[in-house]
């Protein structure tokens, strides 16, 4: 059984508010065995599984931990938007402030992926992105954090031990990263076999990006900045 399974478990239950004793009497199981399970103690069979998310209006993948999303909905390429797409989610109302900042990180990270492109290494993609996705997430849960009424079963992973996790990942991913750009065959990692595509000059940024390398520029001075 998914070891995220005890944990949503009894987080479903007590988001609806309800005793342990009422839940298992309408799972139709016994208050002990229903502790059990959600302590971890025993496995549950499949059918169990199957009445406790049809009670709790969940998909049998949510109540797994397989999906963040409740319906258990998957995301495929074709179902993301492009950073550009108008609607309500891409417009920023009062202070210039995010759009800023959004703008620069965007147009940065633009540039970013041509070049991960361009090295056709699929290693230095995957680390690259999951370097990223991992900054993304633990400043996500920063602002989640901000106010406790959020809902308590969003991420899988406990708070005190995410932190750390995603430290330990980001900074082997960054490794890793930094070994296939610098052609270090270690421990079966896939190195760049051409470099030349990865040439980067101030001027080779400004003509091959006139609207992005302003953007970037900027970010690599403010986060030089920050570390003086």
């Amino acid at each position: 059984m998914n070891a995220n399974f005890p944990r949503v478990l009894t987080l479903l239950r007590k988001e609806q508010g309800i005793s342990q004793k009422a839940a298992a009497n309408e799972l139709e199981i016994s208050q002990a065995l229903l502790s059990h399970y959600e302590k971890g103690i025993r496995e549950c069979g499949l059918d169990f599984v199957v009445r406790a998310a049809d009670f709790y209006g969940v998909s049998c993948d949510y109540l797994l931990g397989r999906s963040p999303d409740r319906n258990g909905a998957t995301i495929s390429i074709e179902d993301i938007p492009e950073p550009e797409a108008l609607g309500k989610e891409n417009t920023f109302k009062g202070s210039i402030l995010p759009t800023l900042n959004k703008k620069l990180i965007s147009n940065s990270l633009n540039i970013m992926f041509d070049y991960l492109q361009k090295s056709n290494n699929k290693t230095l993609i995957n680390e690259v992105s999951s370097f990223l996705m991992m900054s993304v997430y633990r400043m996500f849960r920063v602002v989640f954090s901000a106010n406790s009424k959020n809902q308590q079963n969003f991420f899988t992973i406990p708070k005190p031990l995410a932190n750390a996790k995603a430290n330990a990942q980001m900074a082997l991913s960054e490794a890793c990263a930094y070994c296939v750009a610098n052609g270090e065959n270690i421990q079966g990692l896939d190195p760049i076999q051409d470099e030349g595509p990865l040439l980067i000059t101030s001027e080779k940024l400004s003509s091959e990006y006139p609207l992005f390398s302003s953007s970037l520029v900027n970010l690599i001075q403010n986060c030089e900045n920050r570390m003086k």
